[in-house]
């Protein structure tokens, strides 16, 4: 059963993605395609390939940590807390973005989201250097969304306005 608490680490982050694929799902057909969008932006294919990729990487990442602090131990509480916020903050960005429409709030939130995932990194490198490493991936393709969710607000400029 020692496999058990790797398991469930690793798989946490994945129910927010699940919920992420349901709420984008529509929208990509409908909504999304009528934004104006960077030539540049990554294929809409490669998004959950992605994810799946990166939410497994800090699943298994919470897993280290949790392992070497001794489970949800006084010491745990820094990283896992950092953890915690940044899983919420993840799991909050697409309903904002595809569910409420409101990209400039959407902004807002990764640019939160972006700074505690960096604060979780420093908080995870002395407990283990492995599992503050395995949150580079992610942190690089924040920075890529951060920018994508950024010029999808500039060139439409009336869309927050508009739902409201």
């Amino acid at each position: 059963m020692s496999w058990l608490p790797m398991l469930g680490l690793t798989s946490l982050p994945h129910l927010g993605g699940l919920y992420g694929g349901y709420v984008t799902r529509k929208q990509v057909k409908t909504w999304y395609t009528t934004l104006n969008k960077p030539s540049w932006r990554p294929p809409n294919a490669a998004f959950p390939i992605v994810w799946t990729t990166l939410y497994t990487g800090m699943g298994y990442g919470s897993y280290l940590v949790w392992k070497e602090c001794g489970g949800f131990t006084e010491d745990a509480v820094v990283p896992l807390g950092f953890y915690a916020l940044q899983l919420a903050l993840n799991w909050a960005w697409t309903p904002i973005f595809f569910g409420a429409h409101k990209l400039k709030m959407a902004l807002i939130e990764i640019v939160m989201l972006t700074g505690a995932v960096g604060a979780t990194m420093v908080s995870w490198y002395p407990v283990n250097r492995t599992a503050s490493l395995l949150l580079t991936p992610y942190l690089a393709w924040l920075c890529l969304a951060t920018s994508l969710n950024y010029c999808i607000w500039r060139d439409n400029p009336d869309e927050d306005e508009k739902e409201e």
